[in-house]
C-alpha cells in the first residue's frame, strides 16, 4: 500500500509513535524515525525492528519544538530517501498540574512541542508534501474536545492541533493534500502506567468499551488515513477512544 512511500513519524522511540511507525513499515514505506537525542537508544531499537520487516528506516534526532531542528531534519529526511509522503505529527508531552500550582515553564513548554511542533514540522515538511501530493496526520487528544483537570496546558495544545488541522486542511486541498488528525482517548502507554489505580478504574468506566485502546488500534486509524483508502477525508478529526466522549 504504502512501497516506495516515505512516511516521517516524529517521536516515534515508544508508544503509539512506535506502533505507528512499525504499521508504516508493515505496509511497505521507508520510515524517517524521529525523535530527541535522549531517546537514541531507544529509536535505534525501533529502526532495527523495522527493518527486519523488509524495508528501510533513518533515524533523524530533532527537537520538534525548535523550528531551525525540523528544517534540518527535512533536508535530511531529503538527502536520505529523496521524497516525503506522510507526515505523522505524533510528538508530545505532558506537564500536568492545576493552574493554580502550574508555572509559566511548565505551560510554555507543552504548548512548544505539542502544538509549536506541529507548526515546525509542518512548515518544515509541506513543500515535499506538496510536491508529492502526500497528506499530514496529527494527534490530537480527546483532552483537547473535553477538558481534563490539571491538564490546561495539554488541552490547549491539543484543542489547537484540531484547529490547526482544519485550516490547513481548507488552505492545501487545492494541491491534492490532505490533512486529518486523531483523537485518542486513554492508550496503554508510558503515560497512562502513571495514573493511580482508582483513575484508572474510573477512567474505563467512562469509556464503554471498558478499557483502555492499545498503540496498534491508534496505528490503525493513522494508516487508513494516510492511504489512498481516506482519498475524500480531509480536516477531520477521528476519535479512537473506545466511546469515551460519548
Amino acid at each position: 500500500m504504502f512501497k516506495e512511500k516515505v512516511v516521517l513519524v516524529t517521536g516515534a522511540s515508544q508508544g503509539i509513535g512506535k506502533a505507528i511507525a512499525l504499521k508504516f513499515a508493515s505496509l511497505g514505506a521507508k520510515i524517517a524515525l524521529n525523535d530527541i537525542q535522549s531517546q537514541e537508544e531507544n529509536l535505534k531499537k525501533v529502526k532495527e525492528e523495522i527493518e527486519k520487516l523488509g524495508t528501510k528506516a533513518h533515524c533523524f534526532f530533532a527537537d520538534v519544538s525548535k523550528l531551525e531542528e525540523t528544517e534540518k531534519m527535512v533536508q535530511e529526511i531529503q538527502k536520505e530517501f529523496g521524497r516525503l509522503d506522510v507526515l505523522v505529527n505524533n510528538a508530545g508531552i505532558c506537564q500536568d498540574r492545576t493552574l493554580a500550582k502550574m508555572t509559566k515553564e511548565e505551560w510554555q513548554k507543552v504548548i512548544d512541542v505539542d502544538l509549536t511542533g506541529v507548526f515546525n514540522c509542518t512548515k518544515s515538511a509541506l513543500p515535499l508534501i506538496i510536491q508529492n501530493q502526500g497528506n499530514i496526520v496529527s494527534l490530537s487528544s480527546i483532552i483537547g474536545q473535553r477538558g481534563n483537570f490539571g491538564q490546561t496546558n495539554y488541552a490547549a495544545a491539543k484543542a489547537g492541533v484540531i484547529g490547526f488541522t482544519k485550516a490547513l486542511a481548507k488552505e492545501v486541498g487545492r494541491f491534492g493534500v490532505r490533512v486529518n488528525a486523531i483523537a485518542p482517548g486513554f492508550i496503554d502507554t508510558k503515560l497512562t502506567e502513571a495514573i493511580p489505580e482508582q483513575l484508572k478504574v474510573a477512567a474505563k468506566q467512562l469509556t464503554s468499551l471498558g478499557r483502555f485502546g492499545k498503540p496498534e488500534e491508534v496505528a490503525n486509524v493513522v494508516a487508513f488515513l494516510a492511504s489512498d483508502d481516506a482519498s475524500f477525508l480531509t480536516g477531520a478529526i477521528l476519535n479512537i477512544d473506545g466511546g469515551l466522549a460519548l
